[in-house]
C-alpha cells in the first residue's frame, strides 16, 4: 500500500519552476503507487496565524480562523509525507508557504499532549542563484528538528529564475527519483 503525500506549493506561479519540480516529484511518487494531493497555496485564501491559541477548541473548525486551511487540515492529518515546495525568496521559503506552515499549529493545539503528528518531509526549491540555499536549508532543518519530522530529501535547483528555465535540467529527474523512492 502506497503512502499519502501532501504537497504545499508555495509558488505564485502555477506553471513556474517550482511547479515543474512538483510535477516531476508527483509523477515519480504516483508511479510508485503513492497518492499525492497538491495545494497551490497562492490561489487559496489563507490568513496569517493570529497566535490566539484557539486551535482545536471548536468541534466545527480546527482553527479559530475560518479560511481555506479547512481544506488542507484533513489531508495534512492523513498524510505520511509533507512536501514543502517553494521558490527561494529572500533566502528562505515564500510567504505563502510560511503562512501555511504557521497555521499547522492548530493541529498541534488539538493534540492533548501538544505534539506535531509524525511525518516525513521533503523540500523542493528552485532559485535564481546557483548556491544560495544555506539559509533555506537552515530553516528547513531547524523546522524539522523542532517539530520532530524526518527528511526524505531535498531537491535544490539553482540557476533558474524565469518560467521555464528549469526545463531540460537534470534536477527534474532528481525530483522524479525522489518521488519514486517513496514506498
Amino acid at each position: 500500500m502506497g503512502k499519502k503525500i501532501v504537497i504545499f506549493n508555495g509558488s505564485p506561479r502555477p506553471n513556474g519552476n517550482t511547479s515543474a519540480l512538483v510535477r516531476e516529484f508527483t509523477a515519480g511518487a504516483e508511479g510508485a503507487g503513492n497518492t499525492v494531493t497538491t495545494f497551490l497555496l497562492d490561489s487559496m485564501n489563507i490568513k496569517g496565524c493570529k497566535g490566539c491559541f484557539g486551535g482545536g477548541k471548536s468541534p466545527d473548525s480546527l482553527c479559530a480562523l475560518n479560511d481555506d486551511m479547512e481544506k488542507i487540515y484533513p489531508v495534512y492529518k492523513e498524510a505520511d509525507i509533507v512536501v514543502l515546495a517553494s521558490p527561494l525568496y529572500y533566502y528562505t521559503v515564500s510567504g505563502q508557504l510560511k503562512t501555511a506552515i504557521d497555521r499547522l499549529f492548530a493541529v498541534v493545539e488539538a493534540d492533548p499532549n501538544f505534539r506535531n503528528p509524525p511525518k516525513d518531509c521533503a523540500l523542493l526549491m528552485p532559485a535564481e542563484e546557483q548556491n544560495a540555499f544555506d539559509e533555506a536549508l537552515h530553516y528547513y532543518n531547524g523546522l524539522l528538528k523542532h517539530i520532530g519530522w524526518n527528511t526524505i530529501g531535498t531537491v535544490l535547483a539553482g540557476g533558474v529564475n524565469h518560467v521555464g528555465d528549469i526545463e531540460g535540467k537534470p534536477v527534474l529527474e532528481e525530483a522524479r527519483r525522489l518521488g519514486a523512492a517513496v514506498k
